[in-house]
């Protein structure tokens, strides 16, 4: 079994609901939840002309490899009824490999760990509270670490459990 550490999201709809969807979703076609942090709620990044996102982490333990998972994700999210229209653009569902295992892959669709997840704390912030110890393959740090070096002024908030 591999493990994949996930950030999924959205800002569009009914964001808690949608978010609870996209975990059962995964469960039933990527693998076991192990972790899952709180939701989070965060001023959008770059376009900033939409609504607040809201974000949660997951741990999950699955038999797919790298690239059948993230087509698994991607899946999920059209199943969601994900539109991609624009980048940073306002989204029902975004679903994020950060990590896998402790794995570093640069394909053309697919970067891991996360090529900007050290940058936000929309990230950081929910991998902190489940895997505060996990070390990024590439810089050597703890998400904890990486955490407390973040300079993105975008707060993530906890708005629940």
């Amino acid at each position: 079994m591999n493990t994949a550490i996930l950030l999924i999201g959205g800002n569009l709809g009914n964001r808690p609901a949608l978010l609870q969807q996209a975990v059962q979703l995964i469960e039933q076609q990527a693998g076991k939840v192990v972790k899952l942090s709180g939701l989070y709620e965060t001023a959008p990044w770059g376009n900033v002309q939409q609504p607040d996102y809201l974000n949660q982490a997951l741990q999950i333990s699955t038999p797919l490899a790298a690239l059948p998972l993230l087509h698994t994700l991607l899946n999920i999210e059209r199943e969601i009824g994900r539109i991609r229209q624009q980048k940073w653009g306002a989204r029902v569902i975004d679903i994020d490999i950060i990590f896998y295992n402790e794995d570093v892959i640069s394909l053309p669709e697919l970067k891991i760990p996360h090529p900007r997840m050290q940058n936000r704390q929309f990230v950081l912030v929910p991998l902190n509270e489940i895997l505060p110890d996990w070390v990024h393959p590439v810089f050597q740090q703890t998400v904890h670490a990486l955490l407390a070096a973040c300079d993105d002024e975008l707060q993530a908030k906890r708005v629940s459990s």
